[in-house]
Order: C-alpha cells, then structure tokens, then sequence
C-alpha cells in the first residue's frame, strides 16, 4: 500500500487538461465536460461544476409526443437534463467506466442506463423494442443516437464488442447489453430450457437476438433484472 502526503495526492487527483476536446475523461469513471453552450447529460449525473452553468431537465415539448408516450408505457425512460452556459461540468454514473465515441453522421442503440452524455449535434429518440408482451417495459427502452458529435457511454467494467454476420447472429443477455450498431434490430426470444443457464428470467431465459450485418457491445454485468410473464 502506497501512503502519499497532502501534497502528493493533490497533485496527483488534480483536475487535468489534456485535450482541446469538449469531452475529457478526468479518469476512466468521470467525464468533464467543458461547456460552451449546451450538452444533454442524465439526470442526476453532475458531481461538481464551475463557471456559469445552467441545469434543465428536458421539457415535456422537447421529448415529443412519441417519447412522452414511451415512457408513460414503460414507467420510466431515461431522464435527460440540459446543461447551458458556459464552464466545466464533471459527470458520472455509479462509478462505472465511461467511453467516448465520435460519432460522423452515424447512428447507435444504447441502453438507457448507459447514456451519461453527448453533444447537441446528436439527436435522440427512445426506440421500444418489439415482441415486449409479458416483460417488464422498463428495460426494453434504449435511445438511438444520431448524427456528428461525441456520445459518452457508460459500462460496468471492460466492455466487449461482437461482430454481427448474416451467418452468425449473437444472442445476449439483455442485462448486460450496452449498445449496438444503428442497422441492427434485435428481436426479444426466450427459451425455457436455458432459465437456469442464460440470464435472469423467472425459469425462462430472456434473449436479445441480433441478425445482419453489425456489432453488439455487452459488459461482464448485469444491470437490469428482467423477468417473466406471471
């Protein structure tokens, strides 16, 4: 065990520039934002801040109609909030490791909870997946990023990225699925037999499916309890 004096730890957790960059990651579990306008973050994510920062949470006219009723299905949907002004805004989510993507005219699936941030040049929209009949709706919502800008997502631990072929679909657990390419539509699939085996269903095991032509990013966790039908 290393014991540092005053001095050393100050210098060493000491807030850094090292990048010209809006998004900086002071470490791997906590983002700094350098604000110069206005980013999207979820809600309840800031751990400090400087300058002159204003904090909205999204307005009900901004959602639209579609997401509003989305999330009145689901009971939930991810919370954004507005960060105008200008000044530094330090994020993080449960401590868990944060990535940074760039992205140039793409789109991506990210699951709700692992949305920290992202650049107002991305465009959101909270996507329902298909087949949700008998499953708990909260964790069926993801957000489809778009357009040019940076994303920031979060993840419990090394993610891990999966090609996805025509000849080789990928099935994962939804609890431990993070994101996946903006051409890929997973289907929900159960099966029985696998209850004990592959996730944590009541007896039934709960399966995202993803056929085409892509990649699907997973974490060696899992976040979201899903359960069976009663």
């Amino acid at each position: 065990m290393t014991i540092k004096n005053l001095n050393e730890f100050l210098e060493s957790s000491k807030q850094k520039d090292l990048s010209p960059e809006a998004f900086e990651l002071e470490s791997s579990h906590l983002l700094e934002v350098k604000l110069n306008g206005r980013v999207w973050a979820k809600s309840g994510s800031m751990v400090a801040y400087r300058g002159g920062v204003k904090f909205v949470r999204q307005g009900l006219m901004e959602q639209g109609l579609g997401n509003l009723l989305k999330k009145a299905i689901s009971g939930e949907g991810t919370q954004l909030m507005k960060m105008e002004g200008q000044g530094r805004v330090y994020v993080a989510d449960a401590g868990k490791k944060i990535t940074l993507l760039r992205l140039n005219g793409e789109s991506i699936f990210v699951n709700g909870n692992d949305v920290l941030a992202f650049e107002d040049g991305i465009a959101s929209d909270i996507k329902m997946m298909r087949k949700v009949a008998g499953m708990m709706s909260g964790g069926l919502f993801n957000i489809k990023l778009s357009g040019s800008g940076v994303v920031a997502i979060t993840s419990h631990y090394e993610p891990l990225t999966l090609s996805v072929t025509p000849d080789q679909p990928v099935f994962t657990d939804p609890n431990a699925t993070v994101a996946w390419s903006g051409g890929l539509s997973p289907d929900i699939v159960t099966d029985i037999s696998l209850g004990t085996l592959f996730g944590r269903g009541s007896g039934e095991s709960i399966q995202l499916k993803f056929a085409g032509t892509g990649w699907v990013v997973v974490q060696p966790y899992e976040e979201v309890y899903f359960q069976g039908a009663d």
